[in-house]
């Protein structure tokens, strides 16, 4: 088997290793448009917290990951198509050629559109090399602000906490973490983000971003004026489905998969941040594992149904541990204060269908029991 990968992140490298496993002999090839390194991007966000610099973060470089897996790997490239009938991956290095192609090349970072001249200076850290960036200016700055309060921007506010720095987290959501936490355990993350050193600009958008003297000066939705001297953008991902599109594959916010990892091409699949598995977008660690294990075995030649067990959304906020799985829409919360911290699960019918975890983690596998 001729075996192409786009991508080589965790996504990328993970199926490589698992069809190595299965197929000594496979021709696997992956192809990247920057240096290869094997790292773990959640480490991005908690970097300060567990003493790591940019460096540190990496796990393997390419030309390591290559030998010891047999791969041949496709560094400083940048594919600019998929010609399906010729089964090749056209880059601008010359064209590739697959009997299967993986599409695993993640997701984005959103840009929206801001006004003024300091727009263009934000931060946006979605691969090592930006967040090489971002500790650079991070060096040389006191004051920051994180645009957007969901799980990226919560987990930076919290890491930068740890390098004494004053974070302020602007956002219109009513509180954070609004996409995955009811309100109650949304105040509660609040309070003790707060306590640990967070400030809040909730309910606010940025209007305008202007460079000062001394930083940047974004005004807010409501005129408010905020001194900054790093401004660093967290307001989610899109899942790369260009390439998806222009081949013909079906897209919707992912590229569109069935039950085997496959396109409507059954010789393109898709894996980790870029897929879409049916409804679901899983842009989380645990998917790619269970996807990447059972598509391997797609691979080489035992079809294999991709089937998610129950997996718990981890945040990394030392200041107060969140683990939670979402509740369906309809599904009634109640709370309970226990150990310090905050008990939430979500009913339909008298069944639990969801939990929130905040604080202490000693009840987390005594709840995913209780969805099991």
């Amino acid at each position: 088997m001729n075996l192409v990968i786009i991508g080589t992140g965790m996504a990328g490298y993970t199926l490589a290793r698992e069809v190595r496993k299965k197929d000594p002999l496979a021709r696997i090839t992956l192809i990247t448009r920057d240096n290869g390194d094997s790292y773990s991007k959640p480490m991005l966000s908690n970097a300060l917290a567990v003493g790591k610099s940019p460096e540190q973060l990496i796990l393997s470089p390419a030309a390591k990951m290559a030998a010891q897996y047999d791969l041949q790997v496709l560094v400083q490239t940048q594919v600019t198509g998929i010609d399906r009938d010729r089964q090749q991956v056209l880059t601008d290095q010359g064209p590739v050629d697959y009997d299967q192609l993986v599409l695993a090349w993640g997701a984005e970072q959103l840009h929206l559109p801001t006004a003024g001249d300091g727009a263009d200076q934000v931060v946006r850290v979605n691969q090592i090399h930006d967040y090489q960036l971002f500790r650079e200016r991070l060096a040389k700055a006191d004051r920051v602000a994180i645009i957007g309060p969901g799980l990226i921007g919560c987990e930076f506010a919290n890491d930068l906490l740890h390098a004494d720095k004053q974070v302020t987290v602007i956002g219109p959501d009513p509180w954070p973490l609004a996409s995955l936490l009811p309100e109650t355990a949304g105040r509660f993350v609040e309070q003790k983000l707060t306590a640990a050193g967070v400030q809040w600009q909730l309910g606010q958008t940025v209007a305008r971003i202007d460079q000062a003297k001394a930083g940047f000066t974004l005004t807010l939705s409501d005129d408010q004026h905020l001194e900054v001297d790093l401004v660093l953008s967290a307001v989610g991902l899109r899942p790369n489905v260009d390439l998806a599109s222009a081949a013909g594959l079906t897209v919707s916010r992912g590229i569109v998969v069935n039950p085997l990892g496959q396109t409507d091409d059954p010789r393109i699949s898709a894996l980790g941040d870029c897929a879409q598995y049916g409804e679901r977008w899983l842009p989380y660690i645990m998917p790619i594992m269970h996807a990447a294990r059972a598509l391997a075995a797609t691979l080489t030649g035992t079809p294999t149904d991709i089937v998610f067990p129950l997996m718990p959304v981890a945040v990394k906020t030392p200041a107060v541990p969140i683990s939670l799985v979402p509740a369906p829409p309809g599904a009634r919360w109640s709370f309970i204060e226990q150990d310090e911290g905050l008990v939430g699960r979500a009913k339909l019918d008298e069944r639990t269908v969801g939990f929130v975890l905040l604080g202490p983690q000693t009840l987390r596998q005594s709840l995913v029991k209780e969805l099991s």
